[in-house]
């Protein structure tokens, strides 16, 4: 361990720089009583954040795309990469509640200054690829709902930073709150959108069973869209730092256990309803455009436009569908943008000892990520499928940085002497997560390969 740490110990090892997000960090009380339901209501939340990276926009065109040519041979890809999603954030949230740090103040206790330079600029680079994401996908959806011109919607979304000063003087249960509500906003778009395309879903559910055409190339380059799309980095050191919010005596292993336990449950049911959405996602695609032209889906306006195509989407194709959709699109970008903001907090503390407001980070943080977007519209004239192909490399670079917060992630939870007897990863855990690890690192690179082939 190195000395870059404060003096505040705690039996299982020390804080980077003091509480993760002091502010919100042990702010909600938890029921005395033993009952299960209570417990898991007040545990319930922070599984709401993490699972909003899981359905963000840059999941959207894989999923559709996917399912539009390929029909439902991909769903597969989506339950493997959920099912890998839930090992991750349990691991990550494990080490929050029992360590009392997050995986950004966890890498710098222990790694070098030079190991932890390298990881801080790497994930500080990651923060402001899903930024991108988030503004491309707020610009779009306020252009295909108002008619707003892209460079003016893309200036606009740095004024979310009013949003998030409203919502951090609400308090962090409000907070989840509104996520959870936009989530379902989502959930029930895609699911009235689903039902009106009536999928066949003895097929969708035959496929929840890897079938061998997915090694094919054109089949596997969507999988690794779909799966580089789905587990983002950022959500590893959120949930490390959010999982802390809970209030309960971390002095009594029981109470100790219990946190676990429902955080557990808690991030398990909110990633599967971030599932149940990608899935509706690709059954939208499969159902509407399978067999059909994919050339004219391959950005959002063009879905926005084919969901009112009677050549496209058949018969139930309308204006509503469509509206919808951007509708669904504006949730998913302005909830990215708040748990955006709660991880760019918790990586500045964590590597650089740096607090600073939340809303001073988030107007940083958020032009910063703008210069390139406006950059693009201006170069382009306002072309969307432009700000599309910039999200689809802000995703490839996601993809890059993935190894950077698994590996550590993996090392610190299958340390005996980080974690403790009691909480250190079960042998097949830690064996799991390095299959994890090393399969993901390989597909990610086979991501990046393939776009820089493409490109080049």
């Amino acid at each position: 361990m190195t000395d870059n740490v404060s003096t505040k110990p705690t039996n299982l090892g020390g804080y980077a720089n003091g509480p993760s997000l002091e502010e919100i960090n042990g702010t909600v009380t938890i029921p005395k009583e033993k009952g299960f339901l209570k417990n898991l209501l007040a545990f319930s939340g922070p599984g709401a954040l993490v699972a909003v990276g899981y359905m963000d926009p840059g999941n959207w065109v894989t999923s559709i795309g996917g399912g539009a040519k390929y029909g439902y041979l991909l769903m597969s890809v989506i339950l493997i990469s959920s099912l890998i999603a839930m090992l991750l954030q349990y691991m990550a949230a494990k080490l929050g509640i029992v360590t009392q740090m997050d995986l950004a103040q966890a890498t710098r206790a222990h790694t070098g200054k030079r190991i932890g330079a390298v990881l801080w600029v790497m994930t500080e680079l990651a923060i402001m690829a899903t930024d991108i994401a988030e503004v491309i996908g707020g610009a779009i959806a306020l252009q295909l709902l108002f008619g707003v011109p892209l460079i003016i919607g893309v200036s606009l979304t740095v004024f979310d930073v009013l949003l998030l000063l409203l919502l951090t003087k609400l308090g962090f249960r409000k907070i989840e709150a509104i996520v959870l509500c936009l989530i379902t906003v989502i959930l029930v778009v895609f699911a009235y959108e689903v039902i009106i395309a009536q999928p066949n879903m003895g097929a969708a559910v035959a496929n929840f069973i890897p079938r061998p055409e997915i090694a094919h190339p054109g089949q596997l380059t969507m999988a690794l869209g779909i799966v580089g799309a789905t587990v983002m980095p950022h959500n590893l050191y959120l949930h490390s730092s959010i999982s802390q919010t809970r209030k309960f005596n971390r002095e009594d292993p029981q109470e100790m256990a219990r946190a676990v336990k429902f955080t557990t449950w808690d991030s398990n049911i909110q990633l599967i309803g971030a599932f149940v959405i990608n899935c509706l996602l690709l059954l939208l695609g499969a159902a509407m455009f399978f067999g059909k032209s994919t050339d004219q889906l391959g950005t959002f306006g063009n879905l926005y436009a084919a969901l009112q195509d009677n050549h496209l989407a058949g018969a139930v194709a309308s204006p509503v569908l469509s509206t919808l959709f951007a509708v669904a699109l504006l949730a998913s970008g302005q909830n990215s943008t708040i748990t955006g903001t709660l991880t760019g907090q918790v990586i500045m503390e964590g590597f650089v000892n740096m607090k600073i407001p939340l809303w001073v980070r988030r107007l940083v943080t958020r032009l910063i990520s703008v210069v390139p977007v406006i950059i693009i519209t201006i170069i382009y004239g306002g072309s969307e499928a432009a700000l599309d192909n910039l999200l689809v490399n802000s995703q490839v670079f996601l993809s890059i940085a993935l190894p950077f917060s698994m590996i550590p992630l993996t090392i610190f939870t299958s340390s005996k002497k980080i974690m403790g007897e009691q909480w250190v990863n079960k042998k097949w855990v830690t064996i799991l997560a390095w299959i994890c690890t090393i399969v993901l690192t390989i597909l990610n690179i086979q991501i990046v390969w393939t776009t820089l082939t493409d490109l080049f």
